[in-house]
């Protein structure tokens, strides 16, 4: 089985542009081989002008763009006390407040924190302790009034 993986693909055309074949050559050698999964004929052209201008590295380069915020249990946290401070905040607030994106916010609020939005305020998704010793004697009062 061939590795049909990006940079594998990368790293055969560098050697075969290093071997002097031309990129209509290469993207045909690589169709034999790879099949489906090959490069695209327009994309193996691509990468042999970029080794042939010099590039030796077959990874991709860092893209510009927002940088990925990785979530932290500072951000959970602050995130945790915005919510607390005021049960009716959206996400698009809560992203503003932190400079994090809505993704982030949503993210961090339903998978880290349990929470889920019912008649339009956060509530733990599981209850604590407390919170369960508390219904239980609502319950009880309430089986005792039927």
């Amino acid at each position: 089985m061939v590795d049909s993986s990006r940079s594998a693909q990368r790293a055969v055309i560098q050697f075969c542009r290093a071997e002097g074949e031309r990129a209509s050559q290469i993207y045909r050698r690589m169709k034999e081989v790879h099949a489906e999964q090959c490069f695209a004929r327009c994309t193996i052209f691509r990468w042999w002008q970029h080794y042939e201008a010099g590039r030796v590295n077959i990874k991709d380069l860092p893209r510009p763009g927002q940088v990925h915020v990785v979530t932290n249990s500072t951000t959970i946290s602050v995130l945790d006390e915005l919510i607390h401070q005021n049960r009716r905040i959206t996400t698009r607030e809560i992203a503003v407040e932190l400079s994090i994106s809505k993704g982030t916010v949503h993210h961090i609020i339903h998978k880290n924190l349990g929470y889920g939005k019912i008649c339009a305020q956060w509530v733990p998704r599981h209850l604590s302790e407390n919170q369960k010793t508390a219904r239980m004697g609502v319950c009880l009062t309430q089986q005792f009034l039927h």
